[in-house]
């Protein structure tokens, strides 16, 4: 079979290839594998035995402990780490509000453990828990008493809970370092116990704020198979649960994935990343649970589109192309297509066709707005990548500032967190979607974080290929610092978006107006870019880090527990 040929235009002549940034992308690694599934075989007495055990659990979590608030703690974040939580949602915010309402220095509360793990959940669900619970592990001189290091459970809890630190709060910047340097020791040491050997050296590489919920909930169920204390009656709902929810995912990549066939984008324009898959697997970061199946289904479908659209900005069209494209898109007029080149014409009514659908469906809820302004961050999208075209045909190197202003639109994040609610059945108002709309400080950290996050990871591979500037050539421009010096300080300025997302969920007026399903969308996209950039580009090269949170989530089933 022969290869495909990249497309014609009917605007000037395309003979001249090298006049074209072509990136050479790697083809899709999963074949059709997708398109029919093997699922795992659950029959009705599994389903019964399912509905079973959540029961028992909610009884669990009804149990009222209050002279072992540890137990209770434990329980809790037991559950959420399975990947169950969502089954109770209003027992475990219950619980957690009693345990809130504790007087802080409770004689329950005294343990370095209690007290992180406290302290984590509670931020965790929005709680506006002080820092200066942990005053008391200090010593006279004002440093972490010594005698904690022997306490590696309790350690490894310090060390999740100061990753939930804003601005300003010295004592968690402390107790990170405190911790990490201990914990690395004690790692290093090869004295830990299974299961805490294996949950410390994970924490280390990735902790639980910044992991994505899915790949953290698979890794915890191996764990705690292995945990000769573990409760059998949880980790066997967390199992059946894990595979049921994997069938349901499964069917929602089939159909997606019989969409993208369809488009035949692979052929017809084959210069773009054909990575459907990987957006879906990104996608499920934001939200696995079955209630979001059509809000998933939106967002793997935009994101698909969008990676398109950049890779037709980036790694194909000329600039007179990419101006008619632009113009195309910002007019979003069916019209347009006769003034595109051949090649574009499939995609911008495939684009067209996209949103009409999801017009559709929204309109028969009264919602259609919510695409409308869907639509118009698309257009900012659109706009964004055409100036970075312009700045590269000019060989331009704008300030840092100048850089960010079009770079956060670039990277997706405000389009991508604004369509993560379009087709979300929660009670949204509208008033919340033009707070989303007009990126709040929350979306702005997120896409601060993706933008910069990126860049350090790709701005050497992009360079070579022929790119607008990133942030790190910016940055070295303005500052007249060397490549080292620029990473070192974008990533300060990763660290600070991180404690802006924090705060916005902890602290601020936005967390007391606006669900917390909201700005959890917002916190699980930064997830799976921190995820998708941390060991590479895993997005564009599909190596052993992605195949593997693919391959755990979305082929390999778990072994139930007899």
């Amino acid at each position: 079979m022969s290869s495909p040929k990249l497309p014609s235009s009917t605007h000037g002549s395309m003979s001249d290839q090298q006049n074209r940034p072509l990136a050479n992308f790697h083809p899709n690694v999963w074949g059709d594998i997708f398109l029919n599934p093997s699922k795992t075989n659950i029959d009705a007495a599994t389903q019964l035995q399912h509905q079973e055990l959540k029961e028992k659990v909610r009884r669990m979590i009804l149990v009222d402990v209050d002279d072992e608030l540890l137990q209770k703690l434990r329980l809790i974040d037991t559950i959420k780490r399975l990947g169950v939580s969502y089954h109770f949602e209003r027992e475990i915010e219950e619980a957690l509000h009693k345990v809130y309402e504790l007087d802080l220095d409770c004689k329950h509360d005294q343990t370095l453990e209690a007290t992180s793990l406290r302290f984590r959940l509670l931020r965790e669900s929005g709680f506006p828990v002080p820092c200066e619970t942990f005053n008391k592990f200090k010593d006279d001189e004002g440093n972490f008493s010594k005698s904690l290091t022997s306490d590696v459970k309790g350690l490894l809890e310090l060390y999740e809970a100061a990753h939930l630190r804003v601005h300003g709060e010295e004592i968690l910047e402390e107790a990170l370092a405190f911790t990490t340097t201990h914990l690395e020791l004690a790692k290093a040491g090869g004295f830990l116990e299974f299961p805490l050997s294996a949950l410390v050296s994970h924490a280390l590489y990735q902790p639980i704020r910044k992991a994505l919920p899915r790949l953290d909930t698979r890794r915890f169920i191996a764990v705690y198979q292995d945990d000769a204390s573990h409760d059998k009656t949880l980790l066997k709902f967390a199992e059946l649960d894990f595979n049921l929810l994997q069938n349901s995912h499964k069917e929602e990549l089939c159909k997606l994935s019989r969409w993208w066939k369809d488009l035949d984008f692979t052929t017809k324009l084959p210069y773009a990343r054909d990575r459907l898959v990987e957006c879906y697997f990104w996608m499920l970061g934001v939200y696995f649970e079955p209630k979001y199946s059509f809000a998933r289904e939106i967002l793997t479908k935009v994101i698909a589109m969008t990676s398109v659209m950049d890779d037709t900005y980036d790694s194909y069209g000329i600039f007179e192309e990419l101006q008619l494209l632009t113009n195309a898109i910002q007019r979003w007029d069916v019209d347009c297509i006769e003034q595109l080149p051949d090649y574009m014409k499939l995609f911008y009514k495939s684009l067209l066709d996209l949103y009409r659908e999801m017009e559709e469906v929204m309109a028969e809820q009264g919602q259609s707005y919510r695409v409308r302004h869907a639509i118009n961050k698309l257009k900012e999208l659109s706009e964004s990548y055409f100036v970075e075209v312009k700045w590269y045909r000019e060989n331009y190197v704008p300030t840092m500032e100048e850089y960010m202003r079009v770079a956060i639109i670039s990277c997706g994040g405000s389009l991508l967190n604004f369509t993560s609610l379009v087709g979300m059945k929660d009670e949204l108002t509208p008033e919340i979607f033009n707070w989303a709309f007009n990126n709040p400080k929350i979306v702005v950290a997120s896409t601060i974080h993706s933008r910069l996050f990126d860049d350090i990871i790709t701005h050497k591979f992009e360079q070579e290929r022929g790119h607008c500037v990133s942030a790190v050539e910016c940055y070295m421009r303005e500052y007249e610092v060397s490549k080292e010096e620029a990473c070192n300080e974008l990533k300060k300025q990763v660290d600070s978006a991180w404690k802006d997302i924090n705060h916005e969920m902890i602290f601020s007026e936005i967390s007391k107006n606006v669900p917390m399903s909201v700005l959890t969308r917002v916190l699980n996209l930064t997830r799976g870019t921190e995820f998708m950039y941390k060991v590479g580009d895993g997005y564009t090269h599909v190596e052993k880090t992605t195949k593997e949170g693919i391959n755990s989530l979305l082929i390999d089933s778990i072994s139930v527990s007899t």
